[in-house]
């Protein structure tokens, strides 16, 4: 069972966030960033969610000291502030994703089960799909015991897609975060690559990759 850590220095918003993931997940509430420092290096913690405002010091801050001290964890912030500035500037101090308040408590629960999902495949820097293995260290697709090598960008490309399962991607998206913003490819060159990992995964049956509207795609995995 995952462990989280919930960092509220209002004990209403602490009982309510522990009550609603208690069920699914071992939860630790603390009030500060000193307590949730020491919590970090007792060890055991999974994710965090974080509030931006508390009394001793602001969300933004403890996250950079997280950081710097050298966690990885994933961070979940919760906050009143809604502009594009204060979301930057949350993103930039090394939180994860973000949550304005009132907060959802489906959705909440439905980022942590991502947040989690994720960090569980960037530490295995494998993602195992019944038969169909994607392995980072070594760029190999395998389907069913048989393995190939994929070019970088051919397995940067799925493994994305693949990471997010049903999440659709835009061809602009991916050309950034694969290619990056500042390449001269086109999004020709991604229709280019999602053609060749269709091919690629012509022999699995438990991923493939779906078309959306022409211009966005998304990885699904199958059900029989």
């Amino acid at each position: 069972m995952a462990t989280i850590l919930v960092v509220e220095d209002d004990p209403t918003i602490q009982t309510l966030l522990a009550a609603q993931l208690q069920p699914q997940y071992e939860v630790k509430t603390v009030r500060d960033r000193q307590a949730a420092l020491a919590a970090l290096y007792q060890g055991g913690v999974d994710l965090l969610i974080a509030d931006v405002m508390m009394s001793t010091m602001d969300g933004f801050t403890m996250v950079k000291e997280m950081r710097a001290a050298g966690f990885e964890q994933p961070v979940l912030m919760l906050t009143a502030k809604t502009t594009i500035t204060d979301k930057t500037t949350g993103f930039t101090s090394g939180a994860d994703d973000y949550l304005t308040k009132p907060v959802d408590l489906a959705e909440l629960k439905l980022r942590v089960a991502a947040l989690l999902r994720r960090a569980k495949i960037n530490s295995a820097r494998q993602i195992t799909i019944g038969q169909t293995i994607l392995n980072e260290e070594n760029f190999t697709l395998t389907i069913n015991g048989h393995s190939t090598t994929l070019a970088k960008k051919e397995f940067l490309l799925l493994f994305t897609l693949l990471s997010y399962p049903n999440k659709i991607f835009t061809q602009a998206q991916l050309l950034d975060q694969i290619w990056g913003i500042d390449s001269a490819s086109t999004e020709d060159t991604v229709k280019t690559h999602v053609s060749k990992v269709r091919k690629l995964l012509k022999d699995s049956n438990d991923v493939k990759i779906t078309t959306i509207r022409g211009l966005s795609y998304k990885g699904e995995i199958c059900h029989d």
